[in-house]
């Protein structure tokens, strides 16, 4: 054998598989990948919101033979249950032939996405406008959210305590709403500021009206109009604001990206994109040996705090109670637990390579992402899975022909994030946070390659079947 062949070899021996992901995948990946990818953007486009992609995943879990779980009733192997938590958290089971003390399969994805909420009085009016007044939600860059059409989604509790859904912008012929940016030609001070304050908070205005009540004596008669538009559509008054849960979201749907369609673009992959896959896992999961659970939860964006996060405890106890119908220890069922933290990385992005130590970032058509630590600088704020964790799912997904690649979210002192995993890891449950690459994440607008989306849904379906 010549040199030039024994190195060939070697290489192929002892150095990772870098290929792009097309050349590893099997035979029937790429059809299965598009194929995969159109229910994705179609459940996307219809649940821009946790409240409603809550929703929707219950409606599925129900087509799929889900029944609500009822405490204190005894569940069989094989049995799929379900729980609608708070309306913005979802828990998805299927009862193993073992018994719950020997583990759950969890995987834990989020709900909730970058956004802007509406202020609890947020209707106002300026310059014979009216606008609402928004906090924005998550980690975002204000100036991306201008000057492109928005959809209001919510709910509002009005003061006899029946409930109205708010849905308006998202079907042909609703009217949209906007927040207005300067236009060049005078935009010359507010070009001088730092990009992260080319857009102020107090900025983010959204218009929702021009015409006025038809009384020219009356005081702020644009604000009145739109009150009334909103008290014949929906019953509300300017005080049921405060006691509303009122999100703007891009109004455009998802949509192909490329030549060759081989990405789709759009709001709300972080983290549906892991959300999604995950849903879908626990929905086609039958007669698992261990009992399986996918958790769609809320508030990770915000550090995952509130009773709909997963600082709160009712995952613990859901697993509590399961372990109790047995005759078993909760806390020794979690200990015998593992976690996929489904939650996305970032993609390489040539663009702007500086952030990014290529040898360690994950990229688009890499396969699922398993992201061994994330948090900050020191690997603050992180569980940091353990090599014989890490070394199982690794053994995993090669087992299963799922293709895959490692990644870290940028430079180790370029900034860095958080996910879920930390908490679920506190409760003594091994954890790793596996997900999809993606790119201009926290945007308006982000992109994902579909073989990665698929990746990620084959990797459930193999963690389940463990």
């Amino acid at each position: 054998m010549c040199e030039q062949a024994q190195a060939e070899t070697l290489k192929e021996e002892l150095f990772k598989n870098s290929k792009n992901g097309y050349f590893r995948a099997q035979s029937d990946d790429i059809d299965g990948a598009y194929d995969f990818c159109e229910g994705y953007a179609a459940f996307l486009n219809a649940n821009k919101t946790e409240r409603l992609f809550a929703k929707g995943a219950v409606a599925l879990a129900q087509q799929h033979g889900f029944v609500a779980f009822e405490k204190g009733k005894v569940y069989q192997p094989g049995d799929k249950i379900y729980v609608l938590h708070r309306n913005k958290a979802v828990l998805l089971c299927v009862l193993g032939s073992d018994p719950v003390v020997n583990g759950v399969q969890i995987a834990a994805a989020h709900i909730d996405s970058p956004r802007l909420d509406l202020k609890p009085n947020p209707v106002y009016e300026s310059g014979e406008l009216a606008y609402f007044k928004t906090h924005y939600y998550g980690g975002i860059k204000k100036y991306q959210w201008t000057a492109m059409p928005l959809a209001l989604y919510g709910v509002v509790v009005k003061a006899d305590g029946s409930q109205v859904e708010v849905r308006l912008g998202d079907q042909p012929g609703d009217p949209r709403f906007v927040i207005t940016d300067l236009l060049p030609h005078l935009g010359v001070e507010q070009s001088k500021r730092t990009l992260g304050e080319g857009i102020k908070g107090e900025e983010l205005n959204i218009l929702i009206g021009s015409r006025p009540f038809n009384d020219s004596k009356a005081s702020e008669t644009v604000k009145l109009q739109i009150l009334q538009l909103l008290n014949e559509k929906y019953g509300i008054t300017e005080a049921d604001f405060t006691s509303a849960e009122l999100e703007l979201v891009p109004a455009y749907d998802v949509c192909d990206i490329g030549f060759d369609r081989s990405m789709i673009g759009g709001y709300g992959h972080d983290d549906r994109v892991c959300a999604y896959p995950a849903l879908m896992a626990a929905l086609h999961t039958e007669h698992p040996k261990k009992t399986i659970l996918t958790v769609l939860t809320d508030k990770e964006e915000i550090g995952s705090e509130g009773n709909t996060g997963l600082q709160s405890a009712y995952m613990k106890n859901f697993i509590y109670d399961l372990a109790a119908m047995q005759g078993a220890a909760g806390y020794t069922a979690l200990s015998h637990s593992m976690c996929l933290s489904a939650d996305v990385n970032a993609a390489f992005d040539p663009t702007f390579p500086d952030v990014f130590e290529k040898n360690n970032a994950a990229v688009l058509n890499g396969g699922v992402v398993i992201t061994k630590y994330t948090g900050s600088r020191g690997k603050s704020g992180t569980s940091d899975a353990s090599a014989e964790y890490m070394g199982f799912i690794r053994k995993m997904l090669l087992d299963h022909h799922v293709v895959w690649q490692t990644g870290e979210l940028g430079k180790v002192d370029a900034g860095g994030g958080g996910t879920v995993a930390m908490y679920i890891a506190n409760l003594d449950v091994d954890t790793i946070d596996l997900g999809v690459p993606v790119l201009s994440m926290h945007a308006p607008f982000e992109v994902v390659a579909k073989l990665d989306v698929y990746m990620a849904y084959r990797a459930f379906c193999a963690f389940f079947d463990i």
